[in-house]
């Protein structure tokens, strides 16, 4: 392992706090693992804008950053030989597409990778119907492709979700949050981690906070302290927080994110935990689609299976991206990456949301950049 001094987390910890001082967000979690061990995990701040102390146990929404834990349950499933990659979603639920049709083409590499065709639809806009789990098939089934299966790599921002959900219930029988609990969460140790609230917990969840559209970095502290922006308003509902959204309401903390990655960049073990067959990581951690253009996000992208890969410009993962790093983002500055060259998990969860997503790429960018320097020695 590698050998963290105290000069080195203090330097660390001041590009931490700056986030704080030039007013970026109330509350903030930093988690590192290096070699298999915690050698970060710092938390500063405030819930929300008259909320408690942050601390390395405070529950935040991670949006998206979601979508890998629910990804590697079906990795499992088809580890297990209960599915296959290349198997076409109808397989495993009929009613999904009408044979014959395009849509009946779609597969489940497709649907990791984000080349399924339905990256969005009506069903996104209306958050009153998310808690519904039934309402959520009703849609998939019913919804139309906008690109041809395979073709054109489109991030689905809430049916990527839906549609590994559903396999997951299809597959195995158990709901996804009851299913990843079980076989990701609860034996890796992530004991503050959960998609979705369940009913018997307090709702504790750290306050989002948004800033105006185009209040920059160089206002300190102006923006802070008014709703989050349209986009995630919803988000600080107890309804969505109850709800099961297997791309956007993971409720979690940074050092559970790490450790998720940890195990990964190590593999797949970690701690004598076993959550996937090494030959799976490398085939869901590798790239499988690429674009100039993401058909959703307007921007170069690339998609592993269930994950983003990097060494693309900008891409949150640092200056020293590489493709064979692993990650997701979700809304605002939430990242989590791992590394396995470098066998390093990384999380940074934030409360503190702004509509500019560069200023996010940019600030997260920066703290992975302050990491490697930190610990790594470049």
């Amino acid at each position: 392992m590698a050998q963290i001094t105290d000069s080195d987390r203090h330097q660390l910890k001041a590009e931490f706090d700056r986030h704080f001082d030039v007013g970026l967000h109330h509350g903030a979690q930093l988690a590192v693992y290096v070699d298999g061990d915690l050698v970060v995990n710092s938390a500063g701040g405030t819930t929300g804008p008259e909320g408690a102390e942050t601390t390395p146990e405070t529950r935040h929404l991670i949006f998206s950053c979601t979508k890998p834990y629910a990804g590697v349950g079906l990795h499992q499933l088809i580890e297990d030989g209960n599915a296959d990659y290349d198997d076409h979603v109808i397989d495993h639920w009929s009613e999904f597409a009408d044979a014959g049709t395009h849509k009946a083409e779609i597969t489940i590499r497709q649907v990791l990778n984000h080349t399924a065709g339905v990256p969005y639809g009506e069903f996104d806009n209306q958050a009153e119907k998310w808690g519904d789990w039934d309402a959520v098939v009703e849609a998939m089934e019913e919804i139309k492709p906008v690109f041809d299966p395979g073709e054109q790599p489109a991030y689905h921002t809430f049916n990527y979700g839906w549609l590994v959900g559903e396999l997951i219930h299809r597959i195995s029988g158990q709901h996804v949050d009851e299913y990843v609990a079980e076989h990701v969460f609860d034996p890796l140790g992530m004991d503050r981690t959960s998609i979705g609230l369940t009913d018997d917990e307090p709702d504790d969840v750290a306050t989002l906070t948004g800033f105006e559209e185009f209040d920059r970095c160089r206002n300190p502290g102006e923006g802070l302290g008014i709703p989050a922006p349209e986009s995630a308003e919803a988000f600080n509902t107890e309804a969505i927080h109850r709800a099961v959204i297997p791309a956007a309401n993971g409720i979690g903390t940074a050092r559970d994110m790490a450790r998720f990655y940890a195990c990964l960049a190590n593999g797949g073990e970690l701690d004598g935990t076993r959550l996937l067959a090494e030959e799976t990581v490398v085939e869901a951690t590798r790239t499988h689609a690429e674009t100039e253009s993401d058909g959703t996000l307007s921007r170069p992208a690339r998609y592993a299976l269930g994950f983003w890969t990097g060494g693309l410009a900008n891409d949150m993962f640092g200056s020293f991206s590489r493709e064979r790093m692993f990650g997701h983002a979700g809304l605002g500055s939430i990242f989590g990456w791992g590394d396995p060259k470098l066998n390093v998990g990384f999380a940074y969860v934030t409360n503190g949301i702004r509509e500019e997503s560069w200023e996010h790429a940019a600030r997260v960018s920066g703290m992975s950049d302050a990491v490697r320097l930190a610990l790594l020695g470049y």
